[in-house]
């Protein structure tokens, strides 16, 4: 069964995701790859679950789908859309999760919405903080029950999420 924990931040959690990222890089024949850290192991000093979160924008999600036996070479378990049209989700470590790749293409909205997300959270300290409190509260409520642990933090992540992309724009 996997436990889900939040833990403080990692300073090798930037280590990880570069050491992540030169083997996407290296192992899938594709030109056009932008391959962004994002989630909270992303923002300095942000307690998180310890687990990677990578942001691959491509120019055409049908060119991930004819590498997929190339995710799984590296350790990935694709996913498909898993929930959210327009996306490639791919997991690594099982039980014992280390990594998590949501691909979308160049420049969609779900792609800028994590990438605000997490540039928002950067310049906001003190917001950081206040989503790191609210993740220690979901985690000590959920009872490892990963859909309860994301209720737990979605209304949060929802609000942010607009004033993030607002804050973004004006930027």
């Amino acid at each position: 069964m996997r436990r889900i924990e939040v833990t403080e931040y990692d300073s090798e959690w930037p280590h990880l995701f570069e050491v992540e990222k030169n083997l996407l890089v290296s192992s899938l024949p594709i030109k056009n790859l932008w391959i962004h850290h994002i989630g909270s192991t992303a923002v300095y000093g942000l307690a998180a679950k310890p687990v990677i979160d990578i942001l691959l924008e491509v120019d055409k999600l049908e060119i991930l789908d004819r590498h997929n036996e190339i995710f799984e070479s590296i350790g990935y378990e694709c996913k498909g859309e898993f929930g959210i049209a327009g996306r490639r989700y791919f997991q690594k470590g099982g039980d014992k999760r280390s990594h998590h790749l949501h691909a979308f293409c160049k420049g969609s909205e779900n792609a800028i919405r994590h990438l605000a997300f997490k540039e928002y959270l950067l310049a906001h300290p003190l917001i950081a903080d206040e989503y790191a409190s609210i993740k220690r509260i979901a985690v000590e409520n959920c009872s490892n029950n990963i859909t309860a642990y994301c209720d737990g933090k979605d209304e949060f992540i929802k609000s942010h999420e607009e004033i993030a992309l607002a804050w973004r724009k004006n930027a």
